[in-house]
């Protein structure tokens, strides 16, 4: 497993993957493979810990759950490969970002490696789920590895801006020290609250404005 994921992850992750929940989660998805379609892919399951080093995460943006239709989903919150359609969610994300960082334009694209790669963790909750059956593998161990996760960067890491979107995201900040790190919150940007403050709430900018501040390097935020 330890390929699918850089190897900076190795002290954080792999103690993780010793415990019991870990263990029945691992079965549970395995028979999960065999008995129907899972997504995303079984290699692209930790992409998000391949793309971002953990000495290198300098964002967290929080999603609930992969994608569930086909094709979508590989392993980054909110982000769908090249050629796919832009999700709802996301076309409101760059909504928001051509308002709120001077210069960016809308791309057809959905594909946010790029951020990843500039140490934007995109991080679900939840790392796999059933094809076409929202929220199908919650509860089954992947919250609280995730939750860990959380933990672990809020303890050793400094000046981390963490996004939480929606009241799922946002019950996360219980797991975070907000006298070392900085925490976003705001509604989620689907079409259904979306007009509820997620637009305007310029946390893009925002992020950048304290990463610079902590003397860390911006993002560039054009996928």
């Amino acid at each position: 497993m330890a390929e699918r994921y850089h190897d900076s992850w190795e002290p954080v992750l792999k103690p993780l993957m010793k415990q019991d929940y870990m263990r029945r989660l691992s079965l549970y998805v395995q028979q999960e493979r065999r008995s129907s379609l899972v997504f995303p892919p079984e290699e692209l399951v930790f992409n998000a810990f391949k793309l971002t080093a953990f000495d290198a995460v300098k964002v967290v943006i929080l999603g609930q759950d992969p994608y569930h239709n086909d094709g979508q989903a590989h392993g980054l919150s909110f982000s769908v490969p090249k050629g796919m359609a832009l999700p709802p969610s996301l076309r409101n994300i760059y909504a928001e970002l051509a308002t709120d960082i001077p210069g960016f334009t809308i791309p057809s694209a959905g594909d946010l490696t790029s951020w990843a790669q500039q140490g934007v963790l995109l991080l679900n909750a939840t790392l796999t789920v059933r094809a076409h059956e929202a929220a199908s593998h919650q509860k089954k161990g992947w919250e609280e590895f995730t939750d860990q996760i959380i933990r672990q960067i809020s303890e050793k890491r400094n000046n981390v801006v963490f996004i939480l979107w929606g009241s799922y995201a946002q019950k996360k900040s219980v797991l975070i020290d907000e006298s070392k790190h900085l925490v976003l919150k705001a509604v989620h940007p689907s079409p259904l609250s979306v007009y509820r403050g997620f637009f305007g709430c310029q946390h893009f900018s925002k992020a950048n404005a304290y990463l610079l501040s902590a003397g860390k390097s911006a993002i560039d935020w054009q996928p």
